[in-house]
């Protein structure tokens, strides 16, 4: 079995020609081919030895996902339903901004966390992404934008607990973030989001420079338990415990996300909760009016609701913002993402 070359890191293509008795450089001239130059095969890579590319195309292959469907929104959103080599599909989502696209990927096929908001949960834990199909959604599209793509943003926000996966999203992030030899992110653009798996929270401020978003959406243990399944083994003491001791620049803050569902977590006694809660931090809170799905009772909080939650924070300087969800007509928002016609 030939192996896929996007789950090697750079240290690993450096170990593997140094083994088979090659220079260490040649790593980084294969990698710049694959990601700075879409290479789809190892033929294309006219600066190597005809030799070395044999060698190469004999142990390596550089997939790309198969393409189910793409919808495009009338915000101008655009989801991509990718099918894996074994029948599964996932989604990736990309967010045009006014300066700048984002791209939301997924670390998983599934979910195990069970979140009572998020549709994904439907559809259980199937298995994790291998770290090629983490990079390749990002390589793909890419690819699909052409040069001239103003992609600069990408979150783990898709399908799937990113921290639950972590050796292959720490393995993605890296190359993601390899301004010399990979796909060349910067990683203050390149934001994991947590539903709150605290051994792993502290290993991603150590092993990387990537941001967290911590999905937080309640301010006290009762309610997030029946939110988040994950709040009855990390309680949100021991959640912003581990917040706190996550090494960060002295200027950075931690993006805590929640989401506001209509007489669960929207009243101004959460707000005030939610401010007292954060109040020691360097905290940014993204608010997200949750995203109506079918086969979930929760509901939508009137605008008016959300912008009186969102000034109480203000009013206690905090940096709060209020996400417009994009794609709500193709299911593309936060938490909508199901990757329909899902198989094993």
């Amino acid at each position: 079995m030939k192996t896929d070359i996007h789950t090697l890191s750079h240290q690993d293509l450096i170990t593997w020609f140094e083994t088979h008795e090659m220079a260490p450089f040649r790593a980084e001239q294969v990698r710049r081919w694959i990601y700075a130059e879409q290479a789809d095969s190892f033929e294309e890579m006219t600066n190597i030895k005809k030799e070395i590319r044999v060698l190469l195309a004999e142990h390596f292959t550089i997939p790309r996902l198969a393409v189910a469907t793409v919808e495009n929104s009338k915000d101008g959103s655009c989801k991509f339903l990718f099918q894996l080599p074994d029948g599964n599909r996932v989604e990736s989502v990309l967010l045009p901004e006014r300066t700048h696209d984002t791209l939301c990927i997924s670390s998983q096929v599934g979910c195990a966390q069970g979140c009572a908001f998020c549709l994904t949960s439907h559809l259980g834990f199937i298995r994790n992404l291998t770290a090629g199909e983490i990079i390749a959604q990002v390589r793909d599209i890419k690819h699909v934008l052409g040069k001239e793509n103003i992609l600069t943003n990408i979150v783990f926000m898709g399908m799937g607990e990113p921290l639950a996966n972590y050796e292959n999203v720490r393995i993605a992030l890296e190359t993601l973030t390899d301004n010399k030899a990979g796909l060349g992110f910067s990683p203050r653009k390149v934001t994991v989001s947590t539903a709150g798996l605290v051994p792993r929270m502290l290993d991603l401020g150590t092993d990387t420079k990537a941001q967290i978003a911590v999905s937080l959406n309640a301010v006290d243990n009762e309610t997030r338990d029946k939110l988040m399944p994950i709040n009855r083994k990390y309680p949100i003491e021991t959640l912003l415990s581990a917040c706190w001791s996550i090494p960060m620049a002295s200027r950075k803050k931690i993006t805590f996300e929640y989401i506001l569902m209509k007489g669960v977590n929207d009243s101004e006694a959460d707000a005030l909760a939610l401010a007292r809660l954060l109040k020691p931090s360097r905290a940014k809170i993204n608010l997200i009016p949750f995203n109506p799905h079918h086969g979930c009772d929760l509901d939508r909080p009137e605008e008016a609701v959300t912008l009186k939650f969102q000034n109480l924070l203000l009013n206690r300087n905090f940096t709060t913002n209020v996400r417009q969800s994009k794609g709500t007509d193709i299911s593309a928002a936060c938490g909508q993402l199901q990757a329909k016609m899902n198989a094993p």
